[in-house]
């Protein structure tokens, strides 16, 4: 068993200095570490050794796949008032990463009535569902179904804080 982790180190080192490295997962469910993906595999992961963070790379993973597989987007307009507060201060407190989008032209009044087939402010896209007013049940419901979390503490515990510096003795 040390000699797998060993070999899986080397590997991941000698391939961080070479170039990307993937993470692939084949039929029979063994994990294989390549500089290639493997091929007929559907899992595949470039894993980011060596590489400057991306946006939203510090936010736990299971954050990172419903944000993947489930990007969620505000839309609202100017002068919105206290319904796209609420709708915010909902997303807000879940913890939920989000676009907001204001429609401040025709064109974007359009693109969305063409996207979501209806004219209704604010809405809510969550992945490919429409959600239109501010219904926080069913917003909720569907944020626990793509995967989001249910509070800003579900996955990030808040950190204690540090401990005073010591003073110099005099």
């Amino acid at each position: 068993m040390k000699r797998y982790f060993l070999l899986v180190g080397l590997l991941i080192v000698t391939n961080a200095q070479a170039g990307e490295l993937y993470r692939s997962v084949d039929s029979s469910g063994k994990v294989h570490y390549s500089d290639r993906p493997l091929q007929g595999s559907e899992d595949v992961e470039e894993l980011k050794l060596g590489k400057e963070p991306q946006p939203g790379e510090e936010l736990p993973y299971e954050t990172q796949r419903a944000m993947q597989n489930f990007p969620v987007t505000l839309y609202t307009f100017p002068d919105c008032g206290a319904l796209c507060e609420q709708a915010r201060d909902l997303l807000v407190k879940r913890g939920v990463p989000f676009t907001d989008k204001s429609l401040v032209t025709q064109e974007d009044m359009n693109a969305f009535r063409k996207d979501s087939g209806d004219n209704q402010l604010p809405a809510l896209s969550i992945g490919k569902t429409w959600l239109k007013g501010v219904q926080a049940e069913q917003w909720n419901k569907e944020l626990d179904f793509a995967g989001y979390p249910k509070s800003v503490l579900t996955y990030r515990p808040p950190r204690p804080a540090a401990p005073p510096a010591a003073q110099p003795a005099q």
